[in-house]
């Protein structure tokens, strides 16, 4: 196989993969071709992906291979994909708990209720019905209760490549309000706007 079509076809793969592509993965993929030349083509994919005219960029990552949009294009990506989505308004309740979990996530009923010191059930049901966080098994303790952790949905809401990327409990609560466009208020009928997804696409699927 010619090193540009090996290029061509890892590339490819690349982009459909919503997990970083291993060098195992790909080895047993193509019977026929070496690591060593399997790692140079892919060397010479993540070198010509940083040329300043791509929209996207091939990183090593997690021990494997990735597709991302470059860095000093989020902005315009984040509008583009902000328009794309319908407004998501939240109540100031809603945002407070969704901070609490995102923060300290795996975290159960009691333990959001304890920081925010008021009843959250009608809450988290918003907020799982909306899709921004989802369940994370039970707490080993007695009662079991339920853990909750933010979800997919919630990166790509707020524009973050994973939760590393969280800023800080007041610089979120900012963000929320300013880039979403509307000011949350401080009775429940205060609301949220629109959020910036997520420019770190890692495939044609947005991941």
């Amino acid at each position: 196989m010619e090193r540009n079509e090996l290029k061509a076809l890892l590339e490819a793969i690349i982009y459909v993969s919503e997990e970083p592509v291993t060098l195992d993965q790909l080895a047993a993929t193509f019977d026929g071709v070496g690591r060593e030349e399997l790692r140079a083509a892919l060397n010479e994919l993540v070198v010509a992906s940083q040329a300043p005219d791509r929209g996207v960029e091939i990183r090593q990552v997690a021990g494997g291979y990735r597709m991302y949009t470059r860095t000093e294009h989020h902005d315009a990506v984040r509008r583009f994909v902000r328009k794309q989505k319908p407004p998501l308004r939240l109540t100031l309740p809603a945002l407070e708990t969704l901070a609490v979990i995102a923060y300290k996530q795996p975290v159960t009923l009691p333990e959001i209720q304890q920081v925010r010191g008021v009843n959250a059930v009608s809450v988290i049901k918003t907020l799982l019905d909306k899709g921004l966080i989802v369940t994370a098994g039970r707490k080993s303790c007695v009662g079991r209760p339920i853990l909750y952790r933010t979800s997919r949905e919630f990166l790509l809401r707020f524009g973050l490549k994973d939760l590393s990327e969280l800023p800080t409990l007041e610089e979120f609560e900012e963000l929320a309000r300013a880039s979403l466009g509307e000011t949350a208020e401080t009775s429940s009928g205060g609301g949220v706007g629109p959020q910036p997804a997520r420019a770190d696409a890692g495939s044609n699927s947005g991941n």
